[in-house]
């Protein structure tokens, strides 16, 4: 009951915000499309996002690679993550837009695609030696009668990408994309996005897109996917129930072949070392213990990891324990000097 009851709340949530109208589609899209020549660039450890920011600039005569990006978006080598957020930033901060958003599809894909824009897909990748792990890979092309797209991998070079595997990757990150263009394009953009130019709606979208999902396929996937399009649009506690219902599902061992014996919950192993949204609605609802279980779990592996230092700090902070949090504030920004969150909160402490 209570799992209906919250499934219902969700349901009328989204009726408020969307309406019972689903979003109209656009104009027919051509058969097929390419964004035209993009330099391709591999990948040095740990580098895709420097990387793949880097070649979807590239697409607007940037000629910055990741040995100019890398050093301002990353702490060092170890540093495993980059955030669509951060890619955005750094895109804006060079006079370039950047449009960051969710719950995308195959007709936006190939809608931005056909407008001569490449898009920035945040994406789950396997290797045979270190198992599964988030990735960026950068959309420059799609043609319906191969059912394919064509993408610029750092790792694995020119790619074709079946529809249907695309998205199976892309359903790790619940559909999060990232396009930059100079503001001269900004008209064929917000055609190209539609309704997905307004930040609201678009979340509302994502919202409605989760709880299909789940009622289809209740994997951990669509579970976690669901807490972080709940926790977009403001629902902490809604959030922190279905982020619940995540770590308590079965293991996706298919998307975990290197999952060590001392990872726990549902999710894959590596999940927390790119998506916070568990963190973010365990703070916001004042389950320290769990955020400083998880983010220990995080930091036994990647011990720089600076998000997780920062929501451990948070966790720390509403347990009173002042000078403990002021330590892992104090270390995310020596990791990142520009992490204005961590800076923020430890000015709050005083």
């Amino acid at each position: 009951m209570r799992v209906m009851l919250f499934r219902l709340s969700l349901s009328l949530l989204t009726g408020l915000l969307l309406g019972a109208a689903a979003p109209a589609q656009g104009a027919a899209l051509p058969a097929q499309a390419s964004v035209g020549a993009v330099r391709h660039e591999y990948q040095r450890l740990n580098n895709c996002g420097p990387v793949t920011v880097g070649m979807a600039l590239n697409r607007w005569g940037s000629t910055l690679t990741q040995y100019d990006i890398a050093p301002k978006l990353k702490s060092g080598a170890g540093d495993v993550n980059v955030s669509p957020d951060e890619l955005a930033a750094f895109a804006r901060a060079r006079g370039f837009r950047a449009h960051l958003g969710t719950a995308g599809s195959r007709t936006l894909l190939k809608a931005l695609l056909a407008a001569g824009v490449p898009v920035i897909v945040e994406t789950w990748f396997i290797t045979p030696d270190s198992g599964g792990m988030g990735h960026y890979r950068l959309l420059t092309g799609y043609d319906d009668r191969a059912g394919r797209f064509t993408a610029l991998d750092s790792y694995l070079g020119r790619l074709t990408v079946p529809y249907a595997k695309l998205e199976g990757w892309w359903r790790s990150f619940g559909g999060t994309y990232v396009v930059v263009y100079p503001p001269a394009r900004e008209a064929q953009v917000r055609s190209a996005l539609g309704w997905r130019a307004e930040p609201g709606r678009e979340k509302a979208w994502a919202l409605e897109q989760a709880l299909a999902d789940v009622r289809v396929r209740p994997d951990s996937l669509a579970w976690l996917n669901l807490g972080h399009a709940t926790l977009a649009v403001g629902d902490a506690r809604g959030a922190a129930r279905a982020f619940d219902r995540a770590e308590r599902a079965a293991p996706m061992r298919a998307l975990d072949p290197t999952r060590p014996d001392r990872a726990a919950g549902g999710w894959a192993w590596r999940t927390l070392w790119y998506s916070f949204g568990p963190l973010e609605a365990y703070t916001r609802t004042g389950r320290y213990a769990d955020v400083l279980r998880l983010t220990g779990a995080v930091l036994r592996d990647v011990p720089a990891h600076e998000e997780a230092l920062y929501w451990r700090g948070r966790a720390l902070a509403g347990l009173g324990r002042a000078e403990a949090a002021r330590a892992a504030y104090r270390e995310a920004l020596r990791l990142r000097p520009g992490f204005e969150a961590a800076r923020q909160a430890l000015t709050r402490l005083g």
